[in-house]
């Protein structure tokens, strides 16, 4: 019996290693920031290669390590802080690996999962764990939303952004990144991934509205609901900057922002769904409620730098 238990670990370790090892040959170094290097991984047989945003700390004098040791000069193709992701493009598209992209409903709580990294020349490093939480869409801290995540338990190590998770296969699940989880690290699932990928490719950058607003999510009392539709909560703004895009169009601090362009807002995460690439540079209508009254201002949506 306790030979059948060895002969089981070893064959998990086995697999394991061999799991590292093939996620290993797509995994680069990205050396783009004073200290520790991060991750990157080839993502396409073009050369372009997906990292971590917060990693790109200069947008000139980038090289990558590949996986056979040899340097190549990197360019920023383009960059998104909201989803964390970056994009370079390498010169030298040789002596690396395509990978595999696990399907997307392959991952389930409780698979062991490994983080990989090659934050050095040393080879590809790894971490063990499960998947703790698989989730839907959702907002980050910068409002960009994104259409999924797998959170683990996994330690990720210095330079592990921008790294693979991958399944016990070697198939890559998603990009981890130690920014996004708000003190844990998060991986963004693959197909997610190749959204932001395409984006970025297109154009460079991730379009994004913009009002500047402070704001904070209000209970609507009875008489102000009536005027708000049936509407319970709105956004109150406390600081408007000035320059902006809703100091020019008349938002007053104490305003309460009900709708835009219809649509109802009732919280920050409704305010941000609003405020896509498509909205920057167009008038749009907002409704609020001042003294107690209906309003409707027509400001013109600003692009976020």
């Amino acid at each position: 019996m306790m030979g059948e238990a060895a002969g089981v670990l070893t064959q998990l370790s086995e697999a394991l290693a061999a799991a590292v090892e093939t996620a290993g040959r797509s995994m680069v170094t990205v050396h783009a920031r004073r200290r520790l290097p991060a991750t990157g991984m080839v993502w396409s047989a073009e050369g372009t290669v997906v990292t971590a945003d917060h990693v790109i700390e200069r947008d000139e004098h980038i090289t990558v390590t590949l996986p056979d040791g040899r340097q190549s000069p990197a360019t920023l193709a383009g960059r998104d802080p909201g989803s964390d992701i970056a994009i370079l493009r390498i010169s030298d598209q040789t002596g690396f690996t395509i990978p595999t992209k696990a399907p997307e409903v392959s991952a389930k709580v409780g698979h062991l999962v490994l983080a990989a990294g090659r934050p050095s020349g040393e080879g590809p490093m790894a971490s063990l764990g499960v998947i703790g939480a698989i989730g839907g869409p959702w907002r980050t801290s910068r409002g960009t939303q994104v259409d999924g995540y797998y959170r683990t338990d996994i330690t990720f190590f210095p330079g592990f952004s921008g790294g693979p998770l991958v399944d016990t296969n070697g198939r890559v699940l998603g990009i981890n990144s130690s920014r996004l989880g708000r003190g844990t690290g998060l991986t963004i699932p693959a197909a997610a991934v190749d959204k932001v990928v395409a984006q970025l490719l297109s154009g460079g950058r991730i379009r994004r509205g913009f009002l500047g607003i402070g704001s904070q999510p209000v209970r609507l009392p009875e008489a102000l609901a009536a005027n708000a539709g049936g509407q319970t909560t709105g956004l109150l703004i406390v600081n408007v900057e000035p320059g902006s895009p809703a100091a020019a169009g008349g938002l007053l601090i104490g305003d309460i922002l009900i709708a835009l362009a219809g649509a109802p807002i009732r919280d920050t995460d409704d305010l941000q769904a609003q405020l896509g690439g498509d909205r920057a540079g167009r008038p749009a209508v907002l409704t609020v409620l001042r003294g107690g009254e209906r309003l409707e201002v027509t400001v013109t949506i600003g692009e976020r730098s």
